[in-house]
C-alpha cells in the first residue's frame, strides 16, 4: 500500500492508481484484519520515533519568563524574496528590537510594544520567538546635529568621492564622479560631473588623488 494509506488508514485520493492489476489479491476478512494489524504496527512504531525525537528536542526548550517592562529581541525567519518585519534577504539579522514587553498573554504569549512602522503585524508572539535583551551602550546610537538657519534648511556639503566612471557621448567623453553628500547615507550617493565639482570643491582633489 502507499504511506499515505499507511499512515492515515484510508486511500489518498490521486490520478494515480495502486491496484496491482497483474496479480490482483482478493479481499476477504483475513486480509483486512492482518491489514489493520499491519497499519496499527505501522503507526505505533510512527508515534515511537516521533516520541523518542519530541525527547531529545526537548531536552534543549526551556520556556522563558520574562516581566512587563523587560526588554527583548523578536526573532524573525525571513524567506527568500519575501518581506517580513520589513527585512528582506538571506543576510538579513536574524533579531530585531529591543521591544518592551507591555503584558502576559496566555502562559507562553507576550504582547510586544511594536513601533509604528510594524502597525499592521499582530503584536502578540510566542515565547519561543523572544529572546532576552542585554542592555549595552554601543547601541545607544546619539543624533547627529543639523544646524538650520533662518529659513529651516541646510546646506549640503560633499564629504567623500567613492568612485569614478566615465561615459562615452556622440561627440566626446564625461568623466563622472559618485559623490557622499553630508546628512545623507552611501546609498544615496550622486553621480556628478568631475569638472564642475573640482571648480566648486577643489578641496576634494589633491593632486589628481581622491580623498
Amino acid at each position: 500500500m502507499e504511506p499515505y494509506e499507511a499512515l492515515y488508514g484510508q486511500k489518498c485520493r490521486s490520478p494515480l492508481c495502486w491496484e496491482d492489476l497483474v496479480n490482483p489479491v482478493t479481499l476477504g476478512p483475513q486480509n483486512l484484519q492482518e491489514t489493520t494489524e499491519e497499519i496499527k504496527i505501522i503507526q505505533g512504531r510512527m508515534k515511537t520515533a516521533q516520541d523518542r525525537q519530541k525527547s531529545y528536542a526537548d531536552l534543549g526548550r526551556k520556556p522563558a519568563k520574562y516581566q512587563e517592562g523587560e526588554k527583548v529581541l523578536l526573532k524573525i525567519s525571513p524567506t527568500r524574496g519575501v518581506m517580513r518585519f520589513g527585512k528582506k534577504g538571506k543576510l538579513s539579522p536574524r533579531f530585531i528590537g529591543p521591544y518592551e514587553i507591555l503584558e502576559r498573554v496566555g502562559k507562553l504569549d507576550y504582547r510586544l510594544a511594536l513601533p509604528t512602522k510594524l502597525d499592521r503585524v499582530y503584536d502578540v508572539f510566542h515565547v519561543s520567538q523572544l529572546t532576552k535583551y542585554v542592555h549595552d551602550a554601543t547601541h545607544v546610537l546619539q543624533p547627529e546635529v543639523v544646524s538650520l538657519d533662518e529659513t529651516l534648511s541646510y546646506k549640503e556639503r560633499p564629504m567623500k568621492i567613492l568612485g569614478t566612471k566615465t561615459r562615452e557621448t556622440r561627440r566626446k567623453s564625461v568623466k563622472l564622479v559618485k559623490v557622499l553628500w553630508s546628512n545623507h547615507e552611501v546609498e544615496e550617493a550622486t553621480w556628478e560631473m568631475e569638472d564642475v565639482m573640482k571648480e566648486r570643491y577643489p578641496d576634494l582633489f589633491i593632486s589628481g588623488t581622491l580623498v
